[in-house]
C-alpha cells in the first residue's frame, strides 16, 4: 500500500509499505478514506519528540471503512464506516473505566513512534491497523460528516477538553494563546460553552482575521496583555488556554490570567523543564493544568454538539488534497500558509 513515511528531520515522503493485517484478536484493519495533518505531526517530523524511526508511517487522524476484524472484536464490524480516536486504549482497565484513556498502560498513539508508548503505524496511508478496535473506533453517526468526525477524534477533543478543564462558566472571559486548528477550535468551544468574551492571541494576521470572522476578538502577542486588560476592565482573563506548546506561550498565558484564573495547556510540549513563576501564581491564586484531548471519552458529547449545530469544527479546514499532495501540505502547514489540511485517500 502507499503511505506517508518519516524520512528524517522535517522530511516526509510517499512510499510503498506492507499492508497491515490483524495481529491481535482485538484488532481491526481500516481502509482510510480521510486523513488529517495535525500540528502534532509537525512536531513529530521536526524531531521535537524522541522515538521516530526512518520509514515509520505518520499521521493519527482518520476516518475509514473497516475491512478486517479480529475474533474478539464485538462492536465494530466489516463494512462499517468509522471515526477514530488518535490513540488506542484497552477500554477495560480501571483508568479506562474512569474515562482516563490516555493513562491506560496499553495506550499507543498512531504515527508518533515511541514518543507516547509502543510504536504504532500511522494513518496517513491507504490502510491502518487499529488495536483495541472496540474502544478506539466508533460508527460514523448519522448527521456527522466525515470531516467533522475526523476533527472530533483529535483537534476538537483537544480544544474542548481545555474548556472543560478550565471550568468555563457563562460570561467568563476566555483567552486562547495560539491560532492553529486546536486554538481556533478551543475558541469556538468557549463560545459554545457560553463565554462572555473570547480573545485569540496569535502573531499570524490571517489566523487572527479568521478568529474574528468566527466571533472571537483577536490580538497580537505583543499587545495581548493590554488588550485583555481593556476587555476585562483590568481584571485579566478568567480562563487562559495555551494551545501552542513551549515555555514562552506558557509564560504569556500566566501573565494573561486574572485573579483566581485558570490556565490550561493543551499545546504539545517537548521541553524537559519550565521555570514556573511561583510568586505570580501565588499572588493571583492561579490554577495551572495540562490536558490532552480524549476522543474516546468525549466523542459522544462532541458529536451531539456538532450534529445539534452548537459548533462546526470543519470551518478550520482550508485545504483539501490527496495522498500525493501530503509532502507539500506538510510544507505549507509548517510555513503557516494554511490552517488545517485533510486528505482524501483511495486505495
Amino acid at each position: 500500500m502507499r503511505a506517508v513515511i518519516y524520512t528524517g528531520p522535517s522530511q516526509v515522503a510517499l512510499a510503498d509499505v506492507p499492508t497491515p493485517t490483524v495481529i491481535d484478536p482485538t484488532d481491526a484493519v481500516v481502509k482510510v478514506t480521510l486523513a488529517g495533518i495535525c500540528g502534532t505531526d509537525l512536531h513529530v517530523v521536526r524531531g521535537d519528540f524522541p522515538g521516530m524511526e526512518r520509514g515509520a508511517v505518520v499521521g493519527h487522524e482518520f476516518v475509514g471503512e473497516v475491512v478486517e476484524v479480529g475474533r474478539d472484536v464485538r462492536r465494530v464490524r466489516r463494512g462499517q464506516i468509522v471515526m477514530a480516536s488518535d490513540f488506542t486504549a484497552c477500554g477495560q482497565c480501571g483508568l479506562c473505566e474512569l474515562g482516563d484513556h490516555w493513562h491506560c498502560t496499553q495506550r499507543a498513539f498512531f504515527g508518533t513512534g515511541t514518543s507516547f508508548g509502543p510504536a504504532l503505524a500511522g494513518a496517513q496511508a491507504e490502510f491502518v491497523r487499529v488495536p483495541f478496535a472496540d474502544t478506539a473506533l466508533a460508527a460514523l453517526p448519522a448527521g456527522c460528516s466525515p470531516e467533522a468526525a475526523l476533527l472530533i477524534g483529535d483537534n476538537l477533543a483537544a480544544g474542548w477538553v481545555a474548556i472543560e478543564r478550565g471550568c468555563v462558566r457563562p460570561g467568563d472571559c476566555v483567552v486562547v494563546v495560539g491560532g492553529g486548528a486546536v486554538g481556533q477550535l478551543a475558541a469556538l468551544s468557549a463560545q459554545a460553552a457560553g463565554a462572555g468574551a473570547v480573545v485569540l492571541v496569535e502573531p499570524n494576521v490571517d489566523r487572527r482575521t479568521f478568529a474574528q470572522a468566527q466571533g472571537s476578538l483577536a490580538a497580537h502577542p505583543d499587545d495581548a496583555i493590554g488588550f485583555v486588560r481593556q476587555v476585562t476592565g483590568e481584571d485579566g482573563a478568567d480562563v487562559v488556554v495555551e494551545a501552542v506548546g513551549g515555555n514562552g506561550p506558557l509564560d504569556l498565558a500566566l501573565q494573561l490570567a486574572g485573579p483566581a484564573g485558570r490556565v490550561v495547556s493543551v499545546g504539545a510540549h517537548a521541553a524537559a523543564q519550565w521555570s514556573f513563576p511561583v510568586a505570580l501564581a501565588f499572588r493571583r491564586e492561579l490554577t495551572v493544568g495540562f490536558a490532552i484531548g480524549d476522543g474516546i471519552r468525549l466523542r459522544r458529547r462532541l458529536v451531539r454538539l456538532v450534529t445539534g449545530g452548537a459548533l462546526d469544527p470543519t470551518v478550520v479546514i482550508d485545504v483539501r488534497g490527496r495522498l500525493d499532495d501530503v509532502p507539500e501540505l506538510y510544507r505549507r502547514l509548517s510555513a503557516q500558509q494554511c490552517l488545517k489540511a485533510v486528505v482524501s485517500i483511495t486505495a
